[in-house]
């Protein structure tokens, strides 16, 4: 299996965040990899990463980061490949890792989704891949069902509570 997404992180104290990410593509059948590279610490294989990525046929990569948060913006300025940032709270609630990859300079766009927000960053990567793929398109219109489903079951759930005066 050749994997298409890449989900890489800046440390394995980003793991418990990103197993997020990583159980959702494994639900939706989407070969991926994990793996930690650190801006900072290892920028020569950050370059080689973003570099090779596509020829080793990644199309999509899921970058988390805290604090500084400069991985997710190093990767996107070496490659043309869709990189998807994940801020981590790891200092200031998460606030200065959404802003330094929120905030990145002209023609190094990362899309940026909310703090500890794995899944979501699992879900556009696949919504991104499904562009070109019937069959992940279906399994995402199920996986919006069920979402919805949720809330359906969550109504019922709530029209059993009681209180004095809750009038449904």
């Amino acid at each position: 299996m050749t994997p298409i997404v890449s989900i890489i992180m800046g440390s394995m104290s980003d793991l418990p965040v990103m197993e997020k990410a990583a159980r959702f593509l494994d639900e939706m059948k989407i070969p991926f990899e994990m793996n930690a590279l650190s801006a900072h610490r290892t920028p020569e294989e950050v370059e080689r990463f973003a570099k090779g990525a596509k020829d080793r046929g990644i199309k999509v990569i899921i970058a988390a980061a805290g604090m500084a948060a400069h991985l997710c913006g190093v990767i996107a300025s070496m490659t043309t490949l869709p990189v998807i940032g994940v801020p981590v709270n790891s200092t200031l609630d998460g606030m200065d890792a959404l802003l330094a990859i929120v905030q990145m300079p002209p023609g190094v766009p990362v899309a940026t989704v909310g703090i500890n927000a794995a899944l979501n960053a699992a879900i556009l990567s696949a919504q991104i891949l499904a562009l070109g793929d019937e069959t992940l398109q279906e399994r995402l219109r199920i996986c919006k069902e069920d979402l919805k489903k949720k809330i359906i079951n969550a109504n019922e759930e709530l029209a059993k509570v009681t209180f004095k005066y809750k009038t449904n």
